[in-house]
């Protein structure tokens, strides 16, 4: 059927086409807003995360997929109420596209209903579980680990490797200790090893004594300290008189720390989706980048955040640099597939958390004095379900101050 336009009907679509173009078209900037925290035990981590995705931006010139990137970096404080302050501002008056972090566990938990009822992309570095688990978050995508999911292979290392048969396990008393020390025990007694100890000392806690004097008949210490609380741990394990091997996880023998620590260092067992020693183009770029632009060590926060800005990269390359529709960025976000980042290969399961290698290091100490991470064993490929059922994995309760319990 032929469609008639009257000189009205002309004049008013002239008058539609002549209105500015989306946003695409004009050329408008993507903004990316960063939650991090600035202040406290965990500003150490949270400073690096924000080194990492700088460092990455600015060698791409400000521009991704042909896009101009305006980028919002915003310190939560580390607590709860920061990050929700903070998130809202990002969203409600900077409109960002993606948001990059937040750092802690319980900053991501206090966000997760806000994040997906306005249904912004987010990147986090936080590790709370159950954020891809039980109550996934459709508008989620992490690219580093869940809490435990550097401390299975640990758990399994410990065991097969190491031969420790009794140990005490050591970390904050939040959510991201829980979950991680869960992880680890459930592993490690799978393999014939028994968690003799938990001890929960708060996060800031200035003396760790009536926690060290609690380390008694066991073969073995596991520890899983964040932000800057590795280096008075360790420092006060051997002022203590303490020899035992320590093991730690993602954060507790982080690259970026090794310059201070001392000699208490040296020998202590991480498990980390990334190692410094890794030989490829990507990580000897980003160590470079860090280099050049912060003259410090890489470490795990920076290039978590790092390849943070890769993952939206491809993204972005994949949508042609549209960002119009959230659902097609988020399902564009999930589907990357990257072969060459600072960790190596990866890529993500349903529930939008990665699968990609988690590397288990040794502190060793150079001839000229300095500390390094040398990698004695890559897992690769490893989900955030370890080797187990996911169903029967997801039917059991999260990991949590009580679970798995004790043996008696």
């Amino acid at each position: 059927m032929a469609i008639k336009l009257g000189r009205r009907s002309f004049i008013a679509g002239a008058a539609a086409a002549a209105l500015p173009l989306p946003a695409i078209a004009q050329g408008a900037p993507v903004r990316i807003g960063l939650l991090t925290v600035k202040t406290g035990p965990l500003a150490e981590g949270g400073i690096q995360m924000e080194q990492g995705i700088t460092a990455f931006l600015k060698d791409k010139n400000y521009t991704l997929a042909g896009r101009k990137i305006d980028f919002i970096s915003a310190d939560t404080g580390g607590s709860p109420a920061g990050a929700k302050t903070k998130a809202q501002e990002l969203i409600e008056r900077d409109h960002v596209d993606f948001i990059l972090g937040p750092l802690a566990a319980f900053e991501l938990l206090a966000i997760s209903d806000y994040i997906a009822q306005n249904k912004t992309p987010m990147l986090s570095l936080a590790a709370a579980e159950d954020m891809t688990q039980r109550k996934p978050n459709p508008y989620f995508v992490r690219a580093s680990a869940t809490s435990s999911q550097a401390m299975h292979p640990l758990g399994h290392y410990a065991a097969t490797e190491m031969h420790l048969k009794r140990v005490v396990t050591i970390v904050e008393d939040f959510a991201f200790g829980y979950e991680q020390m869960g992880g680890f025990q459930q592993v490690f007694e799978d393999n014939g090893g028994r968690v003799v100890k938990k001890l929960w000392p708060p996060l800031v806690t200035a003396d760790y004594t009536p926690y060290l004097a609690q380390i008694q008949d066991v073969d073995g210490v596991v520890q899983g300290f964040a932000g800057s609380n590795p280096l008075k741990f360790m420092k006060q394990y051997a002022d203590a008189g303490l020899k035992l091997p320590v093991c730690g996880g993602e954060t507790a023998g982080d690259d970026a720390l090794l310059p201070h620590f001392g000699p208490e260092a040296v020998g202590m067992i991480s498990a980390c989706p990334y190692t410094i020693g890794l030989d490829n183009d990507a990580n000897r770029k980003f160590k470079a980048l860090m280099k050049k632009e912060y003259n410090t060590v890489a470490g795990f926060y920076a290039a978590g955040l790092y390849i943070n800005g890769q993952v939206v990269e491809a993204a972005l390359q994949a949508l042609h640099g549209d960002t119009g529709n959230r659902e097609k960025t988020i399902a564009a976000l999930r589907a990357v597939k990257l072969t060459d980042t600072p960790r190596g290969p990866l890529h993500f399961d349903h529930l939008g958390n990665v699968i990609g290698n988690i590397y288990i290091r040794r502190v060793e100490k150079l001839q000229n004095g300095e500390l390094t991470n040398v990698t004695l064993k890559t897992y690769d490929n490893v989900s955030q379900f370890w080797t187990y059922d996911e169903k029967k994995y997801l039917a059991q309760p999260v990991y949590s101050r009580d679970y798995p319990p004790l043996k008696s």
